[in-house]
């Protein structure tokens, strides 16, 4: 947002330069991130000064110079040579000295003012015209300027130059009170009122505002009270359209407003100065003299100022004549209704609508203009009637138009501000320091709340209308730190703390412990938006649309609900990667899901949210080299980092119960957990689903639920034994199985038969085919064994043995292989 320090002072009177200015800006909330200065002429004719023609005599070689001597008032007339023909003794006029710089008018690069000959006769300066000072384009001749000027007096001074500041200030959201020159200015006075400076910011009069007459009335109706609280409208006869005055014209250009002209100039004019945007129409356009503030129905066409022919929604408010909308209320006019250089009777509009119907209106059609910036933040409904009659005094006196109409104002309900108490010793707590109460009261004077009743420590207030942020006595106790000043508040000598007992296990060290191993494995971070695509789950078996946070007040379509799963955002980032040639992946990401669960009761909802942690991997596992191989990841690569990550977390995947994953997202996938709490499901994602989001290789992807995570590192206990002193024994043993068979049903068999003495059981060899009956298949598997007490015997190993195998042929069916 830009605030001209010319403008800003039209409304506070101080002294203080553009430089303190800002500083203290920055200090009370709105931060000044530059201050440029603005010059009507560059270098505002700096070296350029009055001077007094003595003399003026033929040039003696050429016809058409003159050689002048010019007094310049340093008491050394200088002889300077000039070939315009309105020159003569006894003039007054502009002088651009030697060594100064001028930029005629529309050139960026100037010239340098140089000692010089000019056909053989010194000239120490140049007798300036209109354009070559850049004030003009007439260069018929010099300037002549009053006799009683007197020789020396800078131009600066003569033609009223004066230069310009222009702040550029980063409002944050809430701050909307303080976009306008207005509002700056009260912050301003706020600031030097708790600094012992009484300066009251001011607005122009409109205590003699009064109609014409009444020649030319329009009716108004509103019809949507709800989304248009309050509007106001006034018509105005016999404007003469036209350029604006300079002055109004250098306003809005130092702020970066190209003028149209003097109606709509005005407008601008009045938004910028208080906040308050503002519309005209041409009243001979209004069909039926009547507007009507409603919607319309779904799907009607609407040209807007831009020339975008627009499909309106039912919902969207819309300013209407008798037969047709004219104007998206709030948000930007329509094409054949405005002011244009024919307009002979404008209607004026200034209203006060919901900011949320403007907000969303706003964002469906993807439209941002300074009045709906305003508007969908919240105004003030009582700044309008102050607005509409400056804004009307200025189109009668800058368009010479007549009042002719009373103020129509319609306002059903009238708005009326809020009220809260705050405590003088809560606000010294919050703060940090004890405040005088007077400073505190001077401060909330300063920023217009009211102060209704003292009763002890307790302030009963009133707050401004405008000021749509302050709810609670936090905020209000913000605002008196805010002008205060953080800087005032003092660190103080000693820190006090409280010793707390810190929850085991630490989640945020086990999230750095996940987020170290992965990123030593080679895996990149990454951070994503927790708003996503209603679309993704719209259908979804898994994470159904009716259990999605839905926004009630969406930025877009593609940011209408909160995530239920961190997977699409995964794939999203593969999608980026994959699209711009980097197709080997390995990505994770620690986020928070969330979830909206009907109760049961009509109309409640059961809100909740869950941190989770993604992993997702495809294309190759490694980098071709000259002595490796490049290897394609698969499903055992995340199976073999989901093992190892939950080993460095001090729990054991074989330990958790695994089933398959019958869903649209996983082709095939486990689903691990214990005691019926979910721990992890992990997968090679589906064809449709990577097809979805244009990625050709094969997607695995891990879902693990950190909540749980916890809970299981918590439970799980930590035991220390003793080295055994005795060796390790391995068997192997070859069975035929049925194909539905699986290595953990094996696995599990194996260590439900022998629980003291087998220490662990792997597959190292599979084979299926044609030498093998129809519908079995062969394991190799290979048991360690081990005695902490004594050397194990062969007869020791082959009763455990027989007892395996006689479990696998009981239980599975299996076959001994010799």
């Amino acid at each position: 947002m830009k605030i001209s320090y010319k403008w800003l002072t039209k409304f506070i009177e101080t002294d203080l330069a553009p430089e303190e200015i800002s500083t203290i800006l920055t200090m009370i909330g709105l931060e000044v991130e530059s201050l440029e200065k603005i010059e009507t002429i560059k270098d505002g004719l700096e070296g350029v000064i009055a001077g007094k023609v003595l003399t003026c005599e033929k040039h003696p070689d050429a016809d058409k110079l003159k050689v002048t001597m010019v007094d310049l008032g340093d008491g050394e007339p200088k002889q300077i040579v000039c070939g315009a023909p309105n020159v003569s003794a006894g003039q007054t006029v502009v002088v651009a000295t030697v060594g100064c710089t001028l930029y005629p008018h529309g050139e960026n690069e100037g010239f340098k003012i140089k000692k010089s000959k000019i056909r053989g006769i010194e000239s120490l300066g140049m007798i300036c015209a209109e354009d070559e000072l850049g004030l003009g384009t007439d260069h018929d001749g010099i300037i002549v300027i009053r006799e009683e000027i007197k020789p020396g007096t800078p131009a600066k001074e003569i033609f009223k130059i004066e230069d310009d500041y222009v702040f550029e200030i980063g409002l944050t959201p809430n701050r909307i009170d303080a976009a306008s020159h207005f509002g700056v200015a009260r912050d301003l006075s706020a600031y030097l009122a708790a600094n012992g400076r009484d300066t009251v910011p001011k607005l122009p009069s409109v205590e003699n505002f009064r109609n014409d007459n009444i020649s030319n009335i329009i009716d108004i109706k509103v019809e949507d009270t709800e989304a248009c609280p309050r509007y106001m409208g006034i018509t105005i006869s016999n404007v003469k359209i036209a350029p604006s005055p300079e002055w109004l014209q250098n306003s809005l250009l130092a702020i970066g407003i190209n003028p149209k002209n003097n109606v709509v100039d005005i407008t601008n004019y009045i938004l910028h100065s208080v906040g308050q945007p503002m519309h005209a129409f041409d009243a001979d356009k209004i069909a039926g003299r009547q507007i009507i503030v409603r919607t319309c129905p779904e799907g009607t066409s609407f040209t807007t100022l831009d020339g975008v022919e627009r499909k309106l929604t039912s919902r969207d408010l819309m300013i209407c004549d008798a037969e047709k909308p004219m104007c998206i209320g709030g948000v930007l006019g329509g094409l054949d209704s405005g002011v244009t250089e024919e307009t002979k009777n404008i209607f004026l509009e200034c209203a006060y609508f919901n900011p949320v119907s403007i907000r969303k209106t706003a964002r469906y059609h993807g439209i941002n203009t300074d009045s709906s910036f305003r508007y969908e933040r919240g105004t003030n409904p009582e700044g309008t009637v102050f607005a509409i009659k400056y804004a009307a005094q200025l189109i009668k006196e800058l368009a010479n138009g007549q009042i002719s109409s009373e103020l129509i104002d319609v306002y059903p309900e009238k708005i009326y501000p809020k009220k809260n108490t705050v405590n003088y010793n809560r606000i010294n707590s919050l703060i940090g320091k004890n405040i005088p109460t007077d400073t505190i009261n001077t401060i909330l004077l300063a920023l217009d709340f009211k102060i209704i009743e003292i009763s002890g420590d307790d302030l009963a207030i009133e707050i401004p209308l405008y000021r749509v942020d302050v709810y609670r006595e936090a905020d209000v106790i913000e605002e008196i730190l805010r002008i205060y000043g953080y800087n005032n508040v003092e660190i103080p000598v000693k820190v006090n703390s409280t010793l707390t007992y810190a929850e085991h296990p630490d989640k945020d060290k086990v999230i750095n412990t996940i987020s170290d191993f992965l990123s030593a494995n080679g895996f990149n971070e990454i951070m994503s938006n927790s708003l996503t695509k209603a679309s993704y789950y719209d259908g979804n078996d898994v994470y159904p649309l009716e259990n999605c946070v839905k926004i009630l007040n969406p930025l877009s379509n593609d940011l209408s609900v909160m995530r239920q799963t961190l997977l699409y955002n995964a794939l999203e980032a593969a999608q980026l990667n994959v699209n711009r040639k980097s197709s080997d992946l390995k990505l994770y990401e620690v986020g928070n899901c969330y979830f909206n669960k009907n109760s049961g009761e009509k109309g409640l909802k059961n809100y909740s949210e869950r941190k989770y942690i993604s992993i997702l991997i495809s294309g190759n596992e490694n980098q071709i080299s000259w002595n490796s191989k490049q290897l394609k990841s698969d499903f055992f690569t995340l199976k073999s980092l989901a093992e190892k990550l939950l080993k460095r977390l001090g729990l054991y995947l074989e330990n958790f119960d695994s089933e398959y994953v019958n869903s649209s997202i996983y082709k095939e996938g486990l689903k691990v957990g214990q005691r019926g709490k979910h721990l992890l499901t992990y997968g090679i994602l589906c064809g449709k689903l990577n097809d979805s989001f244009d990625i050709k290789n094969e997607v695995y992807f891990l879902d693990l639920d950190f909540d749980n995570l916890i809970s299981f590192i918590k439970n799980n206990k930590i035991r220390v034994k003793e080295l055994p002193k005795y060796p390790e024994v391995k068997r192997d043993l070859a069975l035929l199985i049925d194909k539905s068979v699986t290595f953990a049903q094996l696995r599990n068999i194996a260590l439900q038969t022998e629980r003291k003495l087998l220490r662990s059981v792997s597959l190292f060899d599979v084979y299926e085919g044609d030498k093998l009956p129809e519908g079995k298949k062969s394991y190799a598997l290979s048991f360690v064994l081990q005695d902490s007490e004594k050397t194990m015997t062969d007869n020791d190993i082959d009763k455990i043995v027989n007892k395996l195998i006689h479990q696998f042929e009981k239980q599975t069916g299996a076959e001994i292989r010799k």
